[in-house]
């Protein structure tokens, strides 16, 4: 059961990616090109920790792609917004 929500999650965060980067092509706004790169690290996240199937205390390192994510994702909003100043 949990290799599926890991799939649907994967799945999931793959299509959002997907959407903003179609919205970047339409508008080229930096920050929905950022927003998909970190959801796309975000899948590669989920399916690792499905397909590698490692005992929960060996999974931390599996984290830091997730801290990644959000790094960038907070990045990319500090820099639109000390762009607009």
């Amino acid at each position: 059961m949990s290799d599926f929500v890991y799939g649907a999650l994967a799945a999931g965060y793959f299509i959002a990616g997907v959407f903003f980067l179609r919205f970047w092509l339409r508008m080229r706004e930096r920050l929905l090109l950022i927003f998909a790169l970190a959801f796309w690290m975000l899948a590669l996240n989920q399916t690792l920790l499905g397909v590698l199937d490692l005992e929960r205390e060996e999974q931390s390192w599996l984290y830091l792609i997730r801290l990644a994510a959000f790094t960038l994702i907070i990045a990319g909003i500090v820099s639109v917004n000390l762009k607009k100043r």
